[in-house]
């Protein structure tokens, strides 16, 4: 092992032989204070090994003194996908990595792992729609890597098709979340309707076979419920989501992301009366703040409603900000858009523009920011945690530009 991690320290001090290894992703799929997947294609070479180590900020890593080999190695999409749990790692800290195979070094990349204190502050971005608008697409991810959050919500609709190619294409451009500095941002997805199949996700992103699955963030800060609504919404999910919810009754925030909105903000857009029966009183039931929806392509945040058919209703919503769940989303992050024409009493704002919401969590607050990702050429890169960026396009709609949910 010494011996090897010699060769590795001399290789990377001197200007080693790069592999073909590319479409790199982070993923968070469990805990993620002590564990990462990290994935990548091998477009060639054989016998892969991730080597990283954990490194003080500002400190360049005199070695990479851990290694794991790969944990899965699936043949989709067009693409020879490596998959490498990281466990045993420290809450809240940067590591180093690079992968090593039989032609050379991967480029060295860097990650951070979760807090695991409720006493943090978290960085979120949540979006989804990405489809086939290329220029959008890749502005998002640019943007979104200049923000360096702690991760990323992927609500579903990666692609148009679903093929070989446009994945291939998606993960090229999803290198644009890395930045220069091999900043890796972890990905949460969820499944859309433009995903043939749970396989999809599952072979992609290592993630669970029915693609519904929970990650806590900042130990009892946060924990965040991925939904499949290509699913039925009852049966075995639902009871999988109430189970996993009455364990972690603890949780000082619960969010939800899926695809479908129940009520979308677009014309001809179909209603989701079976999430909107077998979810919603769940969200009421066990105070879930915060649901973060796709697939209508416009922009939408509401005020905290709950579901009722009592006096004052509008299609079985009713406003309640003490109690209520606000509603984000639906997909706009390169998808075409389409007109923001199905406004409600307990809408709060919206439109018809590119975009992904930036998500402020701590112990006492919730603050929620639209943001317009078509000019990320014009933002800066953030230096610090919770940095606006000169030229950030914040949408300031006249009921505020800042959501804010509070305990």
């Amino acid at each position: 092992m010494k011996v090897v991690l010699s060769l590795v320290i001399f290789l990377i001090g001197n200007a080693p032989n790069y592999a073909l290894t590319d479409k790199f992703r982070l993923i968070w799929n469990d805990n993620p204070a002590s564990a990462v997947v990290l994935a990548w294609n091998q477009a060639s070479g054989t016998s892969p090994s991730v080597y990283y180590v954990a490194v003080e900020e500002g400190k360049v890593p005199p070695r990479y003194d851990q290694r794991a080999n790969p944990t899965k190695n699936i043949v989709f999409r067009g693409m020879n996908n490596y998959f490498c749990l990281l466990n045993n790692l420290k809450p809240n800290t940067l590591y180093y990595v690079i992968i090593k195979d039989s032609e050379g070094f991967s480029r060295k990349m860097r990650f951070r792992t979760a807090p695991n204190q409720a006493d943090t502050r978290l960085s979120i971005i949540a979006g989804g729609d990405s489809r086939n608008n290329r220029a959008a697409r890749r502005s998002a991810n640019l943007l979104a890597g200049k923000l360096k959050p702690h991760c990323i919500l992927f609500n579903g609709d990666m692609t148009d098709g679903d093929t070989d190619l446009e994945w291939q294409t998606w993960l090229e451009d999803w290198q644009l979340t890395i930045g220069v500095d091999g900043f890796l941002i972890p990905i949460i997805p969820a499944r859309g309707n433009h995903e043939t199949d749970n396989k999809t996700l599952s072979n992609l992103f290592d993630i669970t076979p029915n693609n519904c699955y929970a990650v806590h963030l900042g130990g009892h800060l946060l924990r965040i419920y991925t939904l499949n609504s290509m699913m039925a919404a009852g049966g075995d999910q639902k009871t999988w989501f109430e189970n996993d919810l009455n364990a972690n009754n603890n949780q000082l925030w619960k969010f939800v992301q899926y695809h479908y909105p129940i009520r979308p903000h677009t014309k001809g857009k179909e209603y989701r009366d079976e999430q909107y029966k077998q979810w919603t009183n769940l969200f009421l039931k066990h105070k879930i703040k915060l649901a973060i929806e796709s697939d209508a392509h416009v922009a939408k945040t509401t005020y905290p409603i709950r579901a009722s058919t009592d006096a004052g209703h509008f299609e079985g919503f009713i406003r309640d900000d003490a109690n209520g769940t606000t509603y984000i989303g639906e997909g706009c992050w390169g998808a075409p858009l389409r007109a923001f024409n199905n406004v409600r009493t307990w809408t709060h704002s919206g439109g018809s523009f590119n975009h992904f919401k930036w998500i402020w969590v701590e112990k006492d607050k919730v603050e929620i920011r639209t943001v317009k990702t078509d000019n990320a050429n014009e933002v800066e890169t953030v230096t610090q945690p919770f940095q606006i960026p000169a030229n950030l396009d914040i949408f300031k709609p006249n009921t505020g530009e800042v959501v804010i949910l509070k305990k």
